[in-house]
Order: structure tokens, then sequence, then C-alpha cells
């Protein structure tokens, strides 16, 4: 059976010289789908991110992107590689406007940028609105837009959300969500780490149930969904 587009497999390891967060943990998704990394606090879900995204040292396993080993890259490499990342916090920088935000994402390209900005602005209009404004004086929703426009700007092949819909109202994460299915839609891989496991699973092509840095349950969205155990202990009943 081949490889998911993007695998990070048996992962263990954690932050410096420190004990292990991950412990043989694997998680994968294919090109063009949404998967999705949920669990209790501490389980290591953004840590599992971070390892796919080259942050930390894995002492066993590995990662590849469309079939290359890129375990011994540094995450600005992965970004060469087509990963794109947007942590959950200090993602945007508050004194450039919109448009200046938008433009350091395109940092490593060469290229006419024009296009791609348009396309952000498609999918985010109300950036196209602000683009003049400082990204700092927006709301935690809008910011989390220019975020992800940001990653987009580097025309990644995957793009990776540490808890996007963190600190936003209920009607800002269903629209934020609708914006991640468009990009899967045009072509991009989605790994997501989400502290709202019901409704990211719902969106998730597949998912990850991680517990004490392991995986715990793996499937599509709907099957998780309708595991008895993974909803009594993880999605409240």
């Amino acid at each position: 059976m081949a490889e998911p587009f993007l695998i990070g497999s048996n992962m263990t390891g954690g932050y410096g010289k420190g004990a292990d967060i991950l412990h043989g943990c694997t998680i994968g998704v294919e090109a063009g789908k949404i998967a999705v990394i949920v669990g209790p606090n501490g389980a290591g879900k953004s840590t599992a991110m971070k390892a796919v995204f080259g942050m930390l040292t894995l002492r066993s396993g590995h990662v590849k992107i469309d079939g290359e080993d890129i375990t011994a890259l540094s995450p600005q490499d992965r970004v060469a590689k087509g990963m794109g990342f947007v942590p959950q916090t200090s993602n945007i920088f508050t004194s450039m406007t919109v448009e200046e935000n938008l433009e350091m994402g395109a940092f490593l390209r060469r290229d006419d940028i024009r296009g791609t900005m348009e396309q952000v602005y498609d999918l985010f209009p109300i950036l196209r609105d602000k683009r003049r404004q400082a990204a700092g004086e927006l709301s935690g929703g809008q910011r989390q837009q220019v975020a992800v426009g940001r990653a987009l700007m580097t025309q990644p092949k995957v793009l990776m959300l540490d808890e996007p819909t963190a600190g936003v109202s209920p009607i800002v994460m269903d629209e934020l969500f609708d914006r991640i299915i468009e990009v899967a839609r045009a072509g991009i891989t989605i790994l997501m780490v989400e502290q709202n496991a019901r409704q990211a699973l719902e969106i998730a092509d597949v998912g990850y149930v991680l517990v004490q840095g392991a995986n715990a349950h793996t499937g599509s969205g709907a099957d998780l969904l309708a595991n008895p155990e993974v909803r009594r202990t993880f999605l409240g009943g």
C-alpha cells in the first residue's frame, strides 16, 4: 500500500534533552485531503505536528513528503519543499499591514506574487478591505485569516494549522472551517490540530486521536464520530 502524501511514521521524541513526548506516533494525510489531530490536553497533539514540521528532534521515526525523506531537514528547508505552518500564537506581524504580512509569506519566492495575493483576498474578502490596516488592530478571527493567508503565499503543497479556531467565536470557527475546506478543494493538503474535536472531525477525511503521545484511535472523521468510545471519552458523549 502506497504511503500518504505526507507522513510522520513511528515518531518518538521530545524537546531538547527532555523526556519523550511522542511514543511511536504516526500521522499521515493523502494529497488534497484534511487530516485532524485531536485528543485531551497534554496528549502531544501540537508536538506531533511540530515534529512533522521539524521543530523537534526525533529519536526514532521519519517524516516523508511525496515519498521524499525530509527527517533531517530544518523547518525552513521543509517550507522550500512545500510545507506551510501556522502556529497557534505569535503568527502575524502586528505592526505591519495586512498586505505586508502577506508579502512576508512570499519571502522565498522570486516570481510574481500578485496572483496568489488575489487568491488569498478571494478566499478572505475582509482582508482585501483591510489590506492597508495594521494586522494588530484586527479581531482574533481576522488575525487567523491573515496567518493562514500568509502561509498560503508560499504556495504550499501542505498547510499545517495549530488550533486555528482557538479563542474565536463559534460563528468565526464555522467560517474558518469552511475556508479550510475550500483550500483543500483547491488541492492543498491540510494537517490540523484542533481542540474543537467534534466540529473538526466533521470536516476531516482522516482523524487521529492521541493520548499521551501515542495513537489511540485512527479512522475517517465519520467513523471516529460514530465510535462509542471516542464519543464517550473525547466528545462528551
